[in-house]
C-alpha cells in the first residue's frame, strides 16, 4: 500500500472546510429537532464555501488569520523556478 500523505499541521485551507462541515451537520440536526428555518444556515455556509473557492477568502478565513492561524505555504517562489 502506498504511503498516504500526512498533513503538516492546521492551516486556514484545512480548517475552513472542517468548520463548514461541522456547521452544516449542526444545522441539519437543528432542522430535524426544531424547525426547517435552520436550513438557511446551511445555505449561508454553502454560499461562503463557493465564495471562498472563487475569491480565496471568506469572513471565517479572515478571522482565523487574525487569531494567528497560518495559510498553507504551497506556492513556489518566483526566484526558485528553474528555467532549463
Amino acid at each position: 500500500m502506498k504511503n498516504l500523505p500526512r498533513h503538516q499541521g492546521w492551516n486556514v485551507e484545512r480548517v475552513v472546510p472542517l468548520m463548514a462541515g461541522v456547521v452544516v451537520l449542526l444545522s441539519v440536526a437543528l432542522t430535524v429537532a426544531f424547525t426547517p428555518w435552520w436550513l438557511l444556515l446551511t445555505g449561508f455556509v454553502g454560499a461562503n464555501l463557493i465564495f471562498y473557492s472563487v475569491a480565496g477568502w471568506c469572513p471565517a478565513s479572515l478571522i482565523m488569520e487574525k487569531i494567528g492561524l497560518e495559510r498553507a505555504s504551497c506556492r513556489i517562489p518566483l526566484d526558485a523556478k528553474q528555467t532549463t
